[in-house]
């Protein structure tokens, strides 16, 4: 197997549509659906506006163990004392988002997730920092990581492979409808729900983009070659992601892989993949249209847009709302035996929090 190192729902409930359910997704469905989009992204608008407040005592709280560990921080699974409600607690050390230049991304990621709310995409409940750390409080979503079961699995049979694409799409349809580019789409950052359902978490590189932009990020089997290329770029590297990630989850690996990372980045740049035999004709059909070096031939970028993925044949007996009201049964749910169990995630050694006695980076995190 492959290895690479390196929550909520609308405010205003399920969606539901006037339309009548055909195969494929009708030009009224998705005008009905713009609609409900654009009421989220009125949502997003004004939270992104507020100014947030917290009021938390950390001492109600129960730090219980490690679920992860990253460059700058950790997350740790949190328990309310009195509630015993579940928390996933990001915590980031300041130093650290200093040295590597990561401020501007740290604040960002905070008022992104205050304000997104979507199904596939884990949110903020409250937020707060002391003299050494700032940390997030999110949702804790006991399933563990795509990457974890699709290292279990080997790869994705079709049926789970496109349950969880579909929901991807209508992630990313959120987030470009908000003006959200995401820039690091990979199993890593797929968390998967009690349910079954999938959320899209760590939006550390997520930034508002008007235009484009030329920042060099992400992971690279990941990467897009207009990021690559450094010819600047919009939402088109989230939809090359995209369909690098639906060609791992479905073959076990990426298609763009070498030891050393330049010449992964020539094989990308090249476009220069091999599909396995295992892979039907529509899905080599789907996947051929996203891996597109030329943009202009994308999908997801094109005309039909997000159409283009809604009405292609893989998808074909798919009910998009279903899969957006959560209504359609998952072909895998992860074990689950209880509040708190974390047998889903790796394990890993707990560290104590050392605060410091004086507040380190005060003027670099005001504005938090």
């Amino acid at each position: 197997m492959y290895s690479r190192k390196g929550l909520g729902t609308p405010k205003e409930g399920p969606y539901r549509s006037d339309a009548d359910v055909h195969d494929g997704y009708t030009e009224q469905q998705q005008e009905q659906y713009s609609k409900y989009l654009k009421k989220l992204k009125s949502d997003f608008d004004e939270s992104w506006c507020k100014k947030s407040k917290t009021n938390m005592n950390f001492n109600e709280y129960e730090r219980i163990k490690t679920l992860g560990t990253g460059a700058f921080g950790r997350v740790v699974l949190l328990k309310h004392v009195k509630s015993s409600k579940l928390y996933a607690m990001k915590v980031l050390e300041k130093e650290k988002i200093v040295k590597m230049r990561q401020v501007e991304h740290t604040l960002y990621e905070k008022r992104i997730l205050e304000s997104i709310r979507f199904p596939f995409t884990v949110c903020m409940e409250f937020s707060f920092k002391d003299n050494s750390y700032v940390y997030f409080i999110m949702p804790f979503v006991p399933g563990g990581e795509m990457f974890t079961h699709l290292r279990r699995m080997g790869k994705f049979e079709e049926p789970l492979a496109k349950f969880y694409a579909s929901q991807v799409i209508l992630a990313l349809e959120y987030l470009h409808f908000c003006n959200l580019v995401y820039r690091d789409l990979k199993p890593e950052n797929i968390l998967i729900d009690k349910t079954g359902y999938l959320k899209i978490t760590d939006f550390g590189f997520c930034k508002i983009l008007q235009g484009r932009t030329w920042t060099l990020c992400g992971t690279p089997e990941y990467l897009a070659p207009e990021l690559i290329l450094s010819k600047g770029y919009g939402f088109s590297v989230d939809w090359w992601s995209f369909g690098v990630l639906l060609f791992e989850m479905c073959a076990g690996y990426p298609p763009f892989y070498a030891n050393d990372p330049m010449k992964t980045y020539e094989k990308i740049v090249g476009g220069k993949y091999r599909c396995p035999s295992s892979f039907n004709s529509d899905l080599r059909d789907l996947i051929r249209n996203i891996l597109q070096v030329d943009i202009t031939h994308r999908f997801g970028v094109m005309k039909g847009g997000v159409m283009d993925y809604k009405n292609h044949k893989w998808f074909r007996g798919l009910e998009w709302e279903c899969i957006l009201n959560c209504r359609t049964q998952p072909p895998f749910v992860p074990k689950y035996r209880g509040p708190g169990d974390t047998t889903n995630f790796d394990r890993y050694d707990d560290e104590p929090i050392k605060t410091a006695s004086r507040c380190q980076y005060d003027a670099d995190f005001t504005d938090f």
